[in-house]
């Protein structure tokens, strides 16, 4: 017999509370898996450009910088959470906390994918003979370089949004 989810709804059961471990911070392996991710894919784009008669993507100077102003931005909010939560012992409004470790987790993550896809891209272009050749992998690891700075600035963000536990937490009511 089937149940009619209109007149015999499902009991109310308590909302699962947050894990016994919490949130941890985003591990080296997660990181590194990504890294290779996008090495593989950035390698892979000269090849493919290749086989398919398309002028491979030249790396311009906005693209490193652009990856400079995010890790510049990550450092400065990592460093003004860190010392309003580490120093001057604030407390951070719940949406400000989450929307910083949201910002930091996707941005680690996502700049350790662009990292690996211009350290792939670079590494292509060894021994190649074209005329650019020199021009791009030089470009390539110049901008994998500043987007291990947003790495680095990412999981600095994350670990200063991480808080102590508090010794005598607040009465439930």
């Amino acid at each position: 017999m089937t149940r009619d989810p209109v007149q015999e709804p499902e009991p109310e059961q308590e909302p699962a509370g947050p894990s016994p471990d919490g949130l941890r911070p985003t591990g080296l392996p997660t990181v590194l898996g990504w890294a290779v991710a996008g090495t593989v894919v950035g390698w892979a784009v000269h090849p493919v450009c290749d086989r398919l008669g398309v002028v491979p993507p030249l790396v311009s100077a906005a693209q490193p910088l652009a990856l400079l102003l995010l890790a510049a931005i990550l450092g400065y909010v990592a460093w003004v959470t860190h010392r309003a939560v580490h120093v001057r012992r604030e407390r951070l409004e719940a949406h400000q906390a989450v929307n910083r470790l949201v910002l930091a987790r996707a941005s680690a993550l996502v700049a350790a994918l662009v990292t690996g896809g211009y350290v792939g891209y670079a590494l292509s272009w060894i021994g190649d003979s074209a005329e650019l050749a020199d021009d791009r992998m030089v470009r390539s690891f110049l901008a994998a370089g500043c987007a291990l700075g947003a790495v680095v600035a990412g999981l600095l963000l994350e670990r200063a949004c991480r808080v102590r536990d508090d010794p005598d937490p607040p009465p439930r009511i």
